[in-house]
């Protein structure tokens, strides 16, 4: 029978009369069922995240504001910018989001090309903020306005008589306000991302210059900072916080195989004791001892743009120094230590890359979620070309055993081929493109890369070029994998000859030794080879060896004062003992020099990070062991002690004893 519904007075009236009139119409055996409300997202939790972005403003008239590295930017007294925050929102029933952020913001590392010769310099070191957020929640889209509380550090450079080179420094707080509006949508799992912009006003603080000549100086900075940024949803939300009224409420969006998060963080503190040091040079390791520290922070982004093709990029901030600013050692003690260390963290953009595979058909391997890869299968056969920003080490001269210094060995030359001048600017990384075939037992892979402008430059340049060419072949032994691997590689850059400037030394002594060889330099070749070996003699236990050779009759561009190198060791983990996850490593170094190279050194020569003013000349050996101990499955403490004789080839110095605490963790 046919069934009218007549329109009530409330709408209540109205969907009760339609759905009995419904029902009644139904099959006695029909379930009906219950009407289901759309899944909304609740942004109520607390989390965590990181932001990068790009600062632009000024610290007052007079202030000679130092220009800080952008990259893709134009340089500003901030550069890129980046840092952490943290916070909680709570989501009302009406929808509005109010929330509490605390976040910290470093600048970038001077741009030096750009920076002008004056007799001081100010720069904003970090700036941090704790404020208060408002918005109104779209479903996963939430616009909000920010608003509170601003504080942070200048920095006032006093310069020596070239204008540019810190003779004194001094530093002064500030607080003041920050306001801001920005736009957040979750984007998977329990991850969102935000665009936002903020107005930074800190209070104006004036520097005592301490020189007749120089005036009190006002510094009064106002930054405006666009920056991006992720979030990570922490989950539990506290007892005052109101719960979901149904499962579906908590909606949370599924997580795309098409990008990845990842990070990791690591501490390193070194010491040494009194050394034997009757003289020292410019750049010796003193004699009284020292202590030093290194801190990065490092997030690994990943992106699937179209089938084979990936996009990366890795912001990472840097602070600290290796033992005696990274200088005395040959075979430095501290990979983590970079040539441009600093009292505050810095931010770089240290890689940002694209890959391209092309597969070749056949059989395929399974690829796991980790930084730079994405989870999926790729060909066995298969061509990858890779383009940007990079380090050399991530695509040559690996090894299972010894390549990272924030899990294996720290030692330079124990984790690297010594005696490879690879390209790279002041933190270790270059641009570049690199093209690898890859088969089931052996690879063939090359790159060209841009090379520093001088040694120990941190500007890129076209001018030269590095190359390198690495076979790799895999087999194994009962049952056991190893592999071999031998590149050659060769150098374009701006250098001088170690012959040539002493010649001229040696013509008129009045010359120095040092601003003799960098009036000399130009574009000059250095070339060289490397072999590499792993090979796992267990499942437990694993042995590495490497040795390393240039021509030695030019400036090392890049990496460290080592003409020839032989290393080996082995990788014991801690299974026969009840640890599983633990590791002992045990590997040693020797070290030498060109002949050229060592007369360059004892007529007061300086290299890129050794030279005493003179020489007696000996190899440099060193011996390095760790016990890594894994404390869960992110995170590991390490204990390292490294033996140096005659450290930067000098028999009139040392040994050295450096002892090491290495804490990492990773996500």
């Amino acid at each position: 029978m046919k069934r009218i519904c007549i329109i009530g007075s409330t709408t209540s009236a109205v969907l009760a009369t339609c759905s009995l009139a419904a029902a009644a119409d139904l099959p006695a055996n029909m379930p009906i069922k219950t009407p289901v409300r759309a899944a909304l997202y609740d942004w109520t939790s607390f989390y965590v995240g990181g932001q990068v972005g790009y600062g632009q403003g000024d610290l007052g008239p007079g202030t000679n504001p130092v220009p800080e590295q952008a990259v893709f930017f134009p340089h500003s007294v901030t550069g890129l910018i980046g840092g952490f925050q943290a916070g909680y929102n709570l989501q009302l029933p009406n929808r509005v989001v109010l929330g509490v952020e605390v976040d910290a913001l470093f600048t970038s590392p001077r741009d030096l090309p750009k920076l002008d010769p004056a007799p001081f310099n100010s720069t904003l070191e970090y700036a941090a903020t704790a404020r208060g957020r408002i918005g109104y929640a779209f479903g996963t889209i939430l616009p909000y306005v920010t608003g509170g509380l601003a504080w942070g550090q200048s920095r006032v450079n006093i310069n020596a008589n070239d204008g540019i080179t810190p003779l004194s420094s001094q530093f002064l707080p500030h607080v003041g306000w920050t306001a801001g509006l920005g736009l957040e949508k979750a984007v998977g799992g329990n991850w969102t991302a935000k665009i936002e912009y903020d107005y930074i006003d800190l209070v104006r603080r004036t520097y005592g210059l301490g020189d007749a000549m120089l005036p009190d100086l006002n510094v009064d900075p106002r930054i405006h900072v666009i920056k991006v940024g992720l979030n990570y949803k922490l989950g539990d939300t506290p007892p005052w916080a109101p719960s979901a009224t149904s499962p579906i409420d908590g909606m949370q969006i599924p997580e795309s195989p098409d990008w990845n998060v990842h990070g990791q963080t690591t501490l390193i503190q070194q010491g040494y004791p009194c050394i034997r040091s009757p003289y020292e040079g410019a750049n010796s390791l003193p004699g009284g001892g020292q202590g030093r520290e290194t801190l990065t922070a490092d997030a690994f982004l990943g992106w699937r743009l179209w089938d084979g093709g990936e996009l990366y990029f890795n912001p990472e901030l840097a602070q600290g120094f290796g033992l005696n600013t990274t200088l005395g050692l040959a075979g430095f003690s501290n990979g983590e230590a970079q040539k441009g260390g600093t009292d505050f963290p810095k931010l770089r953009p240290q890689r940002y890359l694209v890959r391209q595979t092309f597969g070749l058909g056949g059989e395929q391997e399974e690829v796991a979620d980790g930084p730079f890869q994405l989870a999926g299968k790729r060909d066995i056969d298969r061509v990858t070309l890779t383009v940007g920003r990079f380090a050399v080490g991530d695509f040559f001269d690996g090894n299972a055993y010894a390549k990272d210094p924030r899990a294996d060995f720290m030692n330079w030359a124990i984790w690297s081929s010594g005696a490879y001048d690879f390209p790279a600017d002041l933190p270790g990384f270059t641009r570049g493109a690199v093209v690898e075939l890859n088969r089931k037992d052996w690879a063939l892979r090359a790159g060209l890369f841009q090379v520093p402008s001088a040694p120990n430059s941190d500007v890129l340049t076209s001018r030269g070029g590095g190359a390198v060419v690495e076979l790799e072949e895999r087999y194994a032994i009962s049952d056991q994998p190893g592999k071999l691997r031998f590149g050659v590689f060769g150098n374009q850059g701006n250098t001088a000859s170690y012959r040539e400037a002493l010649a001229i030394v040696a013509s008129d002594p009045s010359l120095d030794i040092n601003a003799t060889t960098a009036s000399i330099r130009h574009t000059l070749p250095k070339y060289g080879f490397y072999a590499n070996m792993e090979q796992a003699i267990t499942k437990d236990i694993g042995i590495f060896a490497r040795a390393s050779w240039n021509d030695g009759q030019t400036e090392i561009l890049s990496f460290t004062d080592i003409d020839r190198s032989a290393s080996g060791g082995v990788s014991i983990k801690g299974s026969s003992w009840g640890r599983t996850n633990d590791t002992i490593g045990i590997g040693g170094v020797i070290n030498g020099l060109s002949s050229a190279h060592r007369d360059f050194l004892a007529a007061g020569g300086i290299g890129l990070l050794i030279g005493d003013g003179q020489l007696n000349y000996r190899e440099e050996k060193i011996l390095e062991a760790y016990y890594a101990y894994n404390l869960n499955k992110w995170s590991t403490l390490t204990f390292d002690y490294q033996f140096v004789a005659d450290p930067a080839y000098n028999a009139d110095r040392g040994p050295v004893s450096v002892f090491s605490a290495r804490a990492h963790a990773e996500f």
